[in-house]
C-alpha cells in the first residue's frame, strides 16, 4: 500500500481482516450496513440550507418568496433518485464506465461553448425548463477517475509516471472548465488531483512542482491580462481589504460587516438587516454564509462547522473502512472536494481566502452543485455498504 496512505489507513488493517465465512455471510446484506449517520447529516445540512436560502430570496421576488426554495426542493427530489441509484449497484461497476462517463462530460464541456452566455460565462446546458452545470458533474467525475488509475496502476506511487498521467486525465477538464471562466471550479479540480496525489505517495517535488507551475501561471495570467476584469477585482479586493467600496471590495466589506454583526446568537432568522436590506450581493450562492452568521451568529456558524466537520469524519472512516483501494481512493476523493469548498466559501466570506466563486456545499443555491453533493454522499455511502463484500 502506498506510504503515505498506509500509514494513515495502518490502525484499521486489523479490523477489517475478517474471515471469508464471516464476509460471505455479511456482503448479502449490503442494507444493513448504511451509514444512517452520514445520511442524517446530509439532510440536516439540505434542510439548513432550504431555511437560508428562505430568510435570504424570500424579499428579492415579494409575488414568489417560495421561489428559489422551491426550486431547491425539486432539485432536492432529483439528488434523491440519483443517491438511490447510487445506493442500488456495487460501485466497483463503475471502473468498467468511468471512461465513457469521462469522455460524455469532456464533449458536454464542449457542447456548454455553442451556449448563450449567462452573466458573463457559458457554464450551463439548457434543456427545455431544465438546465445542468457540466463542470459540478466533473468534480465527481474526476474522482472515478483518478479512483480508477490509482486501484489499477502497479507502478511505483512515487515514479513521475504515476504523477503526470493522473495529470493529464485532469487537465482537459481544468482547461475546458478555466476558458468558460469558472475559476472557483477550476480550482477544485485542481484540489482533488493534489489531495489524491498526495495521499497515494507522490513524490513531494513533484507536488510541489505542480502548486509552482499553477501559482506561475496563475502570476502570467494577470501580466498578460489573460484573466477577465471581474477575476482580478476578486483578488485585487482580497490583497487591498477595506480600500475598495465598489464591486467585490464592497462585497466582502458587506459580508464582514453582516457576520460581525450577528456576534454570538445573531440578530434572529429572517432578522438579517444586512440581508433584507440587499446589502450582501450574492446573498444565496457565493456569500450564504454570511447570512448564517448574521442572523445566526456564532453559536448558528459553529453548529454549521460541526456539521460539515461530523461530514468530513465519516468520509474519512468510510475510507478507512473500504473493502478495497479503490472505494478508500473514491472515499478521499469525496472528502477532499467537500473540504476545499467548504474552507474556500467560509474563508472568503471572512477575508482570509480570495472570492472564487466556490459553492458552499448543500447551502449554496444551485441545483446542479446539490444533485451532485448528494450523488457523492450516495456514493460513499456505497462504499460503506459494501466493506464487507467479496472482490
Amino acid at each position: 500500500m502506498p506510504t503515505r496512505l498506509g500509514r494513515l489507513l495502518a490502525p484499521k488493517v486489523t479490523e477489517r481482516r475478517r474471515t471469508d465465512e464471516v464476509a460471505r455471510r455479511l456482503s448479502g446484506m449490503p442494507i444493513r450496513h448504511v451509514d444512517w449517520s452520514l445520511l442524517a447529516v446530509t439532510l440536516f445540512l439540505v434542510a439548513f440550507g432550504m431555511l437560508i436560502q428562505y430568510s435570504a430570496t424570500r424579499g428579492d421576488n415579494p409575488d414568489n418568496p417560495t421561489y428559489y426554495v422551491l426550486r431547491t426542493a425539486l432539485n432536492f427530489l432529483v439528488g434523491l433518485v440519483v443517491m438511490g441509484l447510487m445506493l442500488s449497484f456495487d460501485y466497483r461497476r463503475l471502473k468498467v464506465a468511468t471512461p465513457f462517463i469521462y469522455g460524455f462530460f469532456l464533449f458536454a464541456l464542449l457542447v456548454v461553448f455553442l451556449t448563450e452566455e449567462a452573466m458573463g460565462a457559458q457554464r450551463w446546458i439548457t434543456l427545455g425548463p431544465f438546465s445542468f452545470q457540466p463542470s459540478e458533474y466533473c468534480k465527481l467525475v474526476l474522482i472515478l477517475v483518478l479512483a480508477n488509475y490509482f486501484s489499477d496502476n502497479k507502478a511505483d506511487p512515487e515514479s513521475f509516471r504515476s504523477f503526470i498521467i493522473p495529470t493529464l486525465w485532469a487537465l482537459p477538464f481544468m482547461f475546458f472548465i478555466f476558458l468558460q471562466p469558472d475559476l472557483g471550479t477550476t480550482l477544485v479540480l485542481a484540489a482533488i488531483l493534489l489531495g489524491m496525489l498526495y495521499l497515494v505517495g507522490c513524490r513531494m517535488r513533484y507536488w510541489l512542482g505542480f502548486v509552482g507551475l499553477g501559482a506561475l501561471g496563475f502570476a502570467m495570467g494577470f501580466a498578460f491580462h489573460l484573466f477577465h476584469d471581474y477575476q482580478v477585482e476578486r483578488f485585487t479586493a482580497f490583497l487591498k481589504q477595506g480600500s475598495s467600496i465598489q464591486g467585490a471590495g464592497y462585497q466582502l466589506m458587506q459580508s464582514k460587516i453582516a457576520i460581525g454583526s450577528g456576534q454570538l446568537a445573531g440578530k434572529g432568522l429572517f432578522k438579517g438587516t444586512q440581508t433584507n436590506l440587499k446589502f450582501i450581493p450574492a446573498h444565496h450562492t457565493d456569500f450564504v454564509f454570511a447570512v448564517v452568521g448574521e442572523e445566526l451568529g456564532l453559536i448558528g456558524a459553529l453548529l454549521l462547522i460541526a456539521a460539515f466537520c461530523y461530514l468530513l469524519w465519516r468520509g474519512v472512516r468510510i475510507a478507512n473502512h473500504a473493502r478495497d483501494f479503490y472505494g478508500t481512493m473514491i472515499a478521499f476523493g469525496i472528502v477532499t472536494m467537500f473540504a476545499f469548498q467548504i474552507v474556500v466559501n467560509i474563508g472568503m466570506t471572512i477575508g482570509i481566502m480570495p472570492i472564487t466563486g466556490i459553492p458552499l456545499p448543500f447551502i449554496t443555491y444551485g441545483g446542479s452543485s446539490l444533485i451532485v453533493n448528494l450523488a457523492a454522499v450516495g456514493l460513499m455511502t456505497n462504499v460503506y455498504m459494501r466493506r464487507f463484500s467479496q472482490i
